[in-house]
């Protein structure tokens, strides 16, 4: 089975050896043209590329979408991966021979649960984001893919999701929820107004999309399978815990 992982990165950094399975997309590459000369540009055939700044990684998915062949297709981060170990080494991320036993069984392969559990998953994107930009979504999802709407509000009242953006998908299941992901969001660019937003909150369309992969999933039910999401660097979980009750005593603050 042909799989292909993208591995979205802004930056140079370490990659996996693996370069039949992994594959290194520098996203934003039509914004920053002369940073690298490495990797897989993100600004080939059809492309969202100077969309970066507010899809991020998203930029390297619609790539792989559009213009990869594979049977199955991911996305990881240059310091986010799946395994099926917990080390925080490239030799210990998903291979081919275990994707290949996965897909044996299920159609999309996706990183454990992240658990808020004081929190819906809707209370904590507002405390960290701008509010209007969730709603104006469920509106979207109300008028135009309204089969989705009841998952919709059954994901916003969790307290745990699909995070990070990661994922390995049979190309049958990621043509189908690329089509439906990139169609509402296009339609959220209309209708939302980031003028005043900063640099990181006009990241919005990435952050959305978080929480829309498990509505999708709840919606059309594809046979999945959890691994382990393994960060390659500290995730400094003292200065996230402050930022997280600062943001709940009060929401105008950020990480």
């Amino acid at each position: 089975m042909k799989t292909k992982i993208i591995v979205a990165t802004h930056k140079n950094y370490e990659m996996p050896e693996n370069t039949e399975l992994y594959l290194p997309v520098f996203v934003g590459k039509s914004l920053h043209p002369d940073v690298n000369h490495t990797f897989q540009g993100d600004n080939t055939g059809d492309n969202i590329s100077l969309k970066n700044s507010s899809y991020n990684e998203l930029t390297a998915l619609y790539w792989a979408w559009k213009n990869v062949d594979a049977d199955a297709i991911g996305l990881v981060h240059y310091r986010r991966y799946l395994s099926l170990k917990r080390s925080k080494s490239l030799t210990a991320i998903l291979n081919q021979k275990q994707v290949d036993q996965l897909f044996e069984q299920i159609d999309v392969i996706l990183p454990k649960k992240r658990n808020y559990i004081i929190e819906s998953n809707y209370s904590h994107y507002i405390h960290a984001h701008h509010k209007e930009p969730l709603d104006l979504t469920r509106d979207i999802i109300e008028s135009d893919y309204p089969k989705y709407l009841q998952a919709f509000d059954k994901v916003m009242k969790r307290s745990s999701a699909h995070m990070f953006n990661m994922f390995v998908m049979k190309s049958k299941w990621l043509d189908l929820y690329c089509t439906w992901l990139f169609d509402i969001l296009g339609k959220l660019e209309k209708r939302v107004d980031v003028t005043d937003y900063d640099t990181y909150e006009g990241r919005i369309y990435g952050f959305i999309s978080e929480l829309l992969l498990d509505v999708w999933l709840d919606t059309l039910k594809p046979q999945v399978a959890e691994v382990n999401y393994v960060h390659m660097e500290s995730e400094h979980w003292l200065k996230k815990g402050t930022a997280f009750i600062a943001r709940k005593i009060n929401p105008q603050v950020r990480e």
